[in-house]
C-alpha cells in the first residue's frame, strides 16, 4: 500500500478551483463556524497521521499530495466524522451549517455527490434502517470506495460489531474486483476476525516492537492480558491507551498488554508513545492495516481489543474504554497488588 504525505494549506480562499494534478483539495465553508480548527486522516494510507484544518471566517481549505484514490475523514469539534473521497487532481467542496452537520454537502467529484445522497438519505432512518441500507448499497456498488467505507462504519467500528455480514459484505467486494488488493485483505482480515471468537484461545503471533525486541504469545503472562490497537488520528483508541496506562500503574504484572499501533508514520507512533509515556510493547511497521501480527491475531478495527485470561483463553473482545476498564476491574480485583 502507497503511503503519502500530506501538507496542510492554510490559505483560506473564497473561490473555488481545482486540485494541480498529483494533488488532492478540500474546501469549504460552514455558517456559524466563524473561527476554529478540526482535523483530518485517511484510514487507508492516503496520507500519514493526522492533519488540523484551520477555520476563519467560516472558510477553510486544505490540500494534500495524492497520486491513488484514498478517503479522508474529517473529524469535527463535536467528534462527528464526514468521509471525502479523494482523487488526483480532483477538489471536493463543503457546504452546510455547523449547528446541523447532518445536513452538510459535499460536492466536486461523483463518489463525493454520492455519498452525501446517501448520507442525507441515511439520515430521515433509524439505526436498524440505516444498517440495511449500507448493505444495500455495499450489494448494488461493491466496488465504489464508499462500499469500503460503510462497511467499516456500520459492521466494524461499531458499538455492535457484526463481523460476519462484514465477512460475507467484504467477499461480495473482493469478488466483484478481483484485481483490487485492498479488497482482497480486506475480505481475508474479515472471514479470520468472524472465526476469533470468546472462549477460543488467543491465536499464535510474533512480531518485533519498536525497540527492536521480539514481541510473542510469552510476552502476555499477567493474570488478564490485553492486545490492543490504536492509531494517531483515533481519539477514541488514544482513550484506551491512556485508561491502559492508568491500569497498569494500578495493576503492574498482573496486567499485561501488547499494542499494535496501525499508523502510517512510525515517528509519529514513536512520538504518541512517549508523549503519553507508554512502558509496554508496541508494534508499529507502517504498513497500517496490511501488517501480519493483525492478520496473525484477526484484528481488523480501531479501536481494538482483544482480552485474555492468564491461560489465554478469550474473555472478551472490542470493548469500549468504559467497558474495558470494568472488565480489568472485574478480574482483578480481588489480586493483590
Amino acid at each position: 500500500m502507497k503511503k503519502f504525505i500530506g501538507y496542510t494549506l492554510l490559505t483560506l480562499i473564497a473561490v473555488s478551483c481545482g486540485a494541480p494534478s498529483g494533488h488532492f483539495r478540500i474546501e469549504g465553508r460552514l455558517r456559524n463556524f466563524n473561527q476554529g480548527e478540526f482535523y483530518v486522516y485517511s484510514p487507508d494510507g492516503g496520507k500519514a497521521g493526522i492533519d488540523t484544518i484551520k477555520v476563519s471566517e467560516g472558510r477553510f481549505a486544505y490540500e494534500t499530495r495524492l497520486e491513488e484514490p484514498a478517503t479522508f475523514v474529517i473529524v469535527f469539534p463535536n467528534f462527528s466524522e464526514q468521509a471525502v473521497f479523494g482523487e488526483s487532481g480532483a477538489t471536493a467542496t463543503i457546504s452546510g451549517d455547523a449547528s446541523h452537520l447532518k445536513e452538510m454537502e459535499v460536492k466536486g467529484t461523483k463518489t463525493n455527490e454520492q455519498m452525501t445522497e446517501w448520507r442525507l438519505m441515511a439520515g430521515r432512518l433509524t439505526p436498524p434502517e440505516v444498517k440495511r441500507e449500507a448493505e444495500n448499497f455495499i450489494k448494488k456498488n461493491p466496488t465504489s470506495p464508499i462500499s469500503a467505507y460503510l462497511l467499516r462504519r456500520y459492521f466494524v467500528d461499531n458499538a455492535q460489531p457484526d463481523f460476519k455480514k462484514a465477512s460475507q459484505l467484504a467477499n461480495v467486494m473482493a469478488k466483484a474486483d478481483r484485481q483490487n488488493i485492498q479488497l482482497d485483505l480486506l475480505a481475508k482480515s474479515m472471514a479470520r476476525q468472524k472465526d476469533i471468537e470468546v472462549g477460543s484461545k488467543l491465536p499464535t503471533f510474533s512480531a518485533v516492537d519498536l525497540d527492536g525486541k521480539t514481541v510473542n504469545n510469552s510476552n502476555l503472562k499477567g493474570k488478564l492480558n490485553i492486545v490492543t490497537t490504536w492509531a494517531s488520528w483515533s481519539y477514541d483508541s488514544q482513550n484506551i491507551q491512556r485508561m491502559l496506562n492508568r491500569c497498569k500503574k494500578d495493576y503492574g504484572s498482573k496486567l499485561a498488554i501488547v499494542s499494535i499501533c496501525i499508523d502510517a508514520s512510525i515517528s509519529e507512533c514513536r512520538r504518541r508513545i512517549a508523549n503519553d509515556s507508554l512502558k509496554w510493547s508496541t508494534i508499529c511497521n507502517g504498513n497500517m492495516w496490511d501488517s501480519p501480527v493483525l492478520k496473525s491475531l484477526s484484528i481488523a478495527n480501531v479501536p481494538g481489543n482483544i482480552v485474555c485470561d492468564a491461560d489465554g483463553k478469550i474473555i472478551a473482545r472490542d470493548l469500549k474504554a468504559d467497558k474495558l476498564e470494568e472488565k480489568i476491574k472485574e478480574v482483578l480485583k480481588n489480586v493483590e497488588r
